[in-house]
C-alpha cells in the first residue's frame, strides 16, 4: 500500500491558489487512474484504487494547510505504514513555475504544512514532490498573499506540464520506481528564469 497526500486548503476559498497545488495534482492523478476521491476519513478526502497493480490511497487533508500533520499521522499507524510508503506533494516557493524538485528526504524547508508533518511523523526520510509556484513575488508583496493567489494566465501552462510530470512521478512512486521518476523529472540545481 502507497500513501500519496497532495497538500492544499480546503474550502472553495482556496481553490486554484498556488499554495493548493498539491490538491491539483492529487485530483490529476485521481483522474488519470480513475480513482474517486469521494470519502472523508482521517481528517482528509480519501480515495483507495491501484497504479499499476499496485494498491494506492490518494490523500487531500481537510485540516488546513499548517496542520497536514494531523490527518497524516492516522493514516501511517492505521495501515502500519513506513515513512518511505508516504509520498507527499506540494508548492515550493523557490523553483520556477513549471519545474519540479523531487526527493527521498529533507527538511520543511520554511514549508509550514511540511514542518507539520515532520512533526507529526517524528522524521522527513519520506519521499516529497516540490512544485515550483514561481519565486519572483511582486516588490511589497506579504508571502501569504503570494501562496494564496492565483497563477497568472502565462504560467497556467506551465503548472499544467508540472502537474502532468507530478502525475507521471506519482505513478511511478506507486511502482516503487521512485528513483526512476527522481531522475525523470526533477530539476537539479535551483534554476532562476534570467531577464533579458
Amino acid at each position: 500500500m502507497k500513501v500519496i497526500v497532495g497538500l492544499g486548503n480546503p474550502t472553495d476559498q482556496y481553490k486554484g491558489t498556488r499554495h493548493n497545488v498539491g490538491y491539483m495534482a492529487i485530483d490529476r492523478i485521481a483522474e488519470a487512474n480513475r480513482i474517486n476521491i469521494n470519502q472523508h476519513k482521517f481528517k482528509a478526502m480519501v480515495g483507495s484504487g491501484f497504479i499499476g497493480g499496485s494498491k494506492v490511497l490518494l490523500v487531500k487533508p481537510l485540516t488546513y494547510m499548517n496542520l497536514s500533520g494531523e490527518s497524516i499521522r492516522p493514516i501511517l499507524d492505521f495501515y502500519k505504514l513506513d515513512l518511505s510508503d508516504i509520498l507527499v506533494i506540494y508548492d515550493d516557493i523557490s523553483l520556477d513555475p513549471g519545474m519540479l524538485r523531487l526527493r527521498t528526504k529533507g527538511s520543511a524547508g520554511g514549508h509550514n504544512g511540511m514542518k507539520s508533518i515532520i512533526k507529526h511523523l517524528g522524521g522527513d526520510t519520506f519521499p516529497r514532490i516540490r512544485v515550483g509556484i514561481g519565486g519572483e513575488k511582486h516588490p511589497g508583496q506579504d508571502l501569504a498573499d503570494y501562496v494564496l493567489g492565483h497563477f497568472k494566465d502565462d504560467e497556467k501552462e506551465l503548472l499544467s506540464d508540472a502537474l502532468d510530470k507530478a502525475e507521471k512521478a506519482a505513478e511511478l512512486f506507486a511502482q516503487d520506481e521512485f528513483s526512476e521518476a527522481m531522475n525523470k523529472y526533477s530539476v537539479g540545481k535551483k534554476k532562476r528564469k534570467t531577464l533579458e
